[in-house]
């Protein structure tokens, strides 16, 4: 439907963004291949190994809605897509919020602050995501003015997420944990997977 096309591509525009803040985490940090932390590389195993598949969701959710973008497709099968993109992404947020949570403080200095301060952030996004599907849920399919309305608020609200950042999560893959992560095969591909805007090393 010409109306919603544009609109939509706003929203796949803002999605793409708001999708690197998974990535953050499996981050593509280069780092030495010493490997005298050992405990530090089994926490970076048990969270890179968790994130893998989340990152993968997001990913697929992002792709979905850009597909919907392409397609010009009718505002009900929009509105379905979103929906289910929007609650995939809420539960990957959600998981890799957990997993940090279950891996515990990393041994570094300020571990367990930067830690908590991840996984709230994680949890936050987890619920921005929720919010946005509930929005999507409501919108009036068979209104085309108000459909493609509604969608330019939800996809304005996108950009102010993945403009947020992912500061709690840049802060807990600093340093020896990120030099970690990057030892990781699952976090390797995780990141590899991403677009290239998500990969910074």
């Amino acid at each position: 439907m010409e109306g919603t096309n544009p609109v939509n591509k706003k929203l796949a525009a803002a999605l793409s963004g708001g999708a690197v803040l998974a990535l953050a985490l499996t981050g593509c940090t280069s780092g030495s291949d010493d490997s005298k932390n050992e405990a530090l590389n089994v926490w970076a195993k048990q969270v890179c190994g968790a994130v893998q598949p989340q990152a993968k969701k997001i990913e697929a959710a992002n792709t979905a809605i850009q597909k919907e973008t392409s397609d010009n497709s009718e505002p009900a099968q929009v509105q379905k897509t979103d929906a289910q993109a929007f609650q995939d992404m809420s539960d990957a947020y959600k998981a890799i919020g957990d997993a940090v949570n279950k891996a515990g403080a990393p041994q570094v200095d300020d571990g367990e602050k930067k830690q908590q301060a991840a996984v709230k952030e994680l949890n936050n996004l987890s619920a921005s995501y929720a919010s946005l599907k509930q929005q999507v849920d409501k919108l009036d399919t068979k209104n085309q003015a108000k459909f493609a309305d509604g969608l330019k608020d939800i996809a304005t609200q996108l950009e102010k997420l993945s403009r947020t950042g992912s500061d709690a999560l840049k802060n807990l893959e600093e340093g020896d944990v990120g030099k970690a992560m990057a030892r990781q095969p699952s976090c390797k591909s995780a990141s590899a997977s991403a677009s290239p805007s998500a990969a910074n090393g």
